[in-house]
């Protein structure tokens, strides 16, 4: 996995995301020690990693172990990490760190509003924040150059994959969303080395979209994978990784609350895309841009 943050020379990311991510994956006193930062990130943040081993029953060593089994180097980098979301939280208009993700059902509209619009902005930043420009560039060079490209995802992946569909035809790929398992895999087993595979999954250990994605890869395609988990199945059968960020607040968990992150990059990709294959994408949206145009129906304004 790549280590993130202080120390890296990547962007600081959000760590009590990335907690969050992990945290399945985690047992026993490894997931104590990671329920209890993400119920009071601030706390940890004035605790010594003997003082949280106590406070979650637990030990220092435990504590050393979880920060490595969540991808960071040290305790030390864990608190650095912490300290930095808070203030990017106190000093941004996007950060959750006075509004708070969790909305009941006596909230009126005017907090359902603030709380979900600021979840979804701080997911967008935490995404642009950590995008690996350098996959980003070897996507978007293998999608403009590919003979097909295809799209697999189920469920609310699933409208994203075809999202993707709608924005690449229009700048003329060759491209087809796939949401069934089995047309999807027929397509991927159709593929060659001069095609382009993308899957889409928040979790990325979604079999249906996995199944058809490394068959992708054993055909030869070039593999491009969408998800926020970076050490998920389909993150490691993919030739490049794209990591979203999620917005989840009460009511809004997983893929729903990541989708907003997940449209960026697939926007990102999407311009890039245009930007260098500009004289089939300027032709073909000089040849479909009057269409909807066509299709609209006149408005009756009272006289």
């Amino acid at each position: 996995m790549e280590r993130t943050g202080a120390g890296s020379g990547l962007p600081p990311v959000d760590v009590t995301a990335l907690i969050r991510t992990e945290l399945p994956r985690l047992t026993g006193s490894l997931r104590k020690v990671g329920e209890f930062v993400l119920a009071d990130p601030a706390a940890v943040t004035h605790c010594s990693a003997a003082e949280l081993g106590r406070r979650t029953g637990t030990s220092q060593a435990t504590v050393t172990r979880f920060c490595q089994a969540v991808g960071l180097d040290s305790y030390q980098h864990l608190l650095i990490a912490l300290a930095q979301e808070r203030g990017r939280g106190e000093v941004s208009d996007w950060g959750t760190a006075e509004i708070g993700s969790d909305i009941s059902p006596d909230d009126g509209l005017e907090r359902v509003v603030a709380v979900v619009g600021s979840a979804d902005l701080r997911a967008v930043q935490q995404t642009i924040d950590r995008i690996d420009l350098d996959a980003l560039e070897r996507a978007a060079q293998a999608v403009a150059r590919a003979r097909r490209v295809d799209v697999y995802g189920v469920g609310g992946s699933g409208a994203v994959a075809l999202e993707t569909e709608v924005r690449l035809f229009r700048i003329g790929c060759a491209v087809r969303g796939w949401t069934e398992v089995h047309a999807a895999a027929t397509s991927a087993a159709l593929l060659t080395p001069a095609d382009v595979a993308i899957g889409i999954s928040h979790s990325g250990s979604t079999r249906e979209t996995i199944e058809p994605f490394e068959l992708a890869r054993e055909r030869g395609a070039t593999t491009v994978a969408l998800t926020a988990d970076a050490r998920s199945p389909l993150a490691r059968a993919a030739d490049v990784r794209l990591i979203s960020a999620s917005s989840e607040t009460s009511f809004r968990t997983g893929s729903i609350g990541a989708r907003h992150s997940v449209l960026v990059l697939i926007d990102c990709l999407y311009v890039r895309v245009a930007q260098l294959s500009y004289a089939r994408a300027s032709a073909s949206l000089t040849l479909t841009g009057h269409i909807a145009g066509q299709h609209a129906v006149p408005s009756r304004r009272p006289r």
